[in-house]
């Protein structure tokens, strides 16, 4: 457009004036050089709109045909600066000044004359341009309904996957909570029943763990089920007791001390540097005993079991170990689910997880998390 109108500019600044005869300082000639600022007009629109406006009235006052292509500069200004400026205030402004100019040129302008048979080419160019418009326009819209589709389908995905992640972790969360303590429970009740009529204190001692074994049950089980009953903000109506943090290291003693009830040997060995860790990396470390044993308990009646918990330098290495036996009556009621959720948890901590039985008979699992070096 700026090219045309600088040619257009040209070709008038040479016929309205014969050659010999041009004031090479005066109006027709300048005005090619009054479309040349178009050019910047998508950079500058708005300093480009001004100095059209400035310049335009002054070079085309004096002649009619003149006026007409300054005219249609500054139309072309205003359209730009419209469409890219930046500052809408100042070109909304600036737009009613342009709207004065152009009354001024356009009043005594003599518009070109064209004939008959280019009339209808010039009708048609601009039904073509705005359908061409239509056409891209409805595509644009094809192609932003399509996006939308594309974006909600995603969103759904996102949302279907963290429902299943969410599933994962209840279920995950009340395996890693109730098989141990109801193996422990099955176990000891079974022992109670055996030794009922011969020794009757033997199993009063075996009914009170799993008495003590329900308790810590359902105390775990409050404690998780108050976690999901909570708000997003952290509020709910889960008493303040259900809401105890979750175990840790520290509670070991604990775990182990209820095994040993069961009638399973354990020693527990700590080594390196005792540090605070993350309660993340505390839970897991803790799931990982508590899983291991129970498999333990179920899988390997008459064993002896070691833990160790070693701090690293850059690691907490988590490991237990038995001897193997017989498995009891409750080993058939795994589903497998365990060592995977164990994994799943540390691979949260990037920590890893290594299962296999030993050389010399018995199983091994062992449990490396990464920790910062202290």
């Amino acid at each position: 457009m700026a090219l045309w109108l600088v040619i257009g500019g040209a070709h008038y600044a040479t016929v309205t004036e014969p050659f010999g005869a041009v004031d090479w300082f005066g109006p027709p000639v300048l005005v090619p050089l009054a479309a040349v600022p178009l050019a910047l007009r998508r950079r500058f629109p708005l300093a480009v709109l001004w100095t059209v406006l400035v310049t335009a009235p002054l070079i085309g006052h004096d002649s009619p045909d003149i006026a007409y292509y300054t005219g249609m500069i500054c139309l072309v200004a205003a359209y730009s600066a419209t469409s890219y400026g930046p500052y809408r205030l100042p070109t909304v402004l600036s737009l009613p000044v342009a709207a004065v100019v152009l009354v001024f040129l356009f009043t005594d302008a003599k518009l070109p004359s064209f004939p008959n048979g280019t009339v209808a080419l010039l009708v048609l160019i601009p039904v073509l341009a705005v359908a061409h418009e239509m056409h891209m326009w409805r595509r644009r819209v094809d192609e932003g309904r399509a996006r939308l589709s594309a974006l909600q389908r995603e969103q759904v995905e996102a949302l279907n996957r963290a429902v299943e992640q969410e599933r994962a972790r209840i279920a995950r969360e009340l395996h890693d909570v109730v098989t141990h303590n109801v193996s422990v429970m099955v176990i000891q009740a079974g022992a109670a029943r055996k030794i009922m009529d011969i020794a009757p204190d033997q199993a009063r001692e075996a009914l009170l763990a799993v008495e003590n074994g329900g308790r810590a049950a359902m105390a775990e089980l409050r404690q998780v089920m108050g976690l999901l009953m909570m708000d997003g903000d952290g509020s709910g109506t889960v008493a303040t007791e259900d809401l105890a943090p979750q175990p840790g290291l520290d509670r070991l003693g604990a775990l182990i001390a209820g095994v040993r009830e069961a009638g399973m040997p354990v020693e527990l060995t700590v080594t390196g540097q005792r540090r605070p860790v993350p309660p993340g990396v505390e839970l897991a470390a803790y799931r990982v005993v508590q899983e291991a044993l129970t498999n333990t308990v179920k899988h390997a009646g008459g064993a002896t079991a070691a833990v160790t918990v070693e701090y690293a330098v850059d690691q907490l290495r988590v490991e237990i170990a038995d001897t193997g036996g017989l498995p009891t009556a409750s080993a058939g009621s795994g589903n497998g689910r365990g060592l995977i959720g164990l994994r799943e948890r540390l691979a949260v901590h990037g920590g890893t997880l290594h299962t296999g039985r030993r050389p010399r008979g018995g199983y091994l699992v062992r449990a490396l998390i990464p920790l910062e070096a202290a």
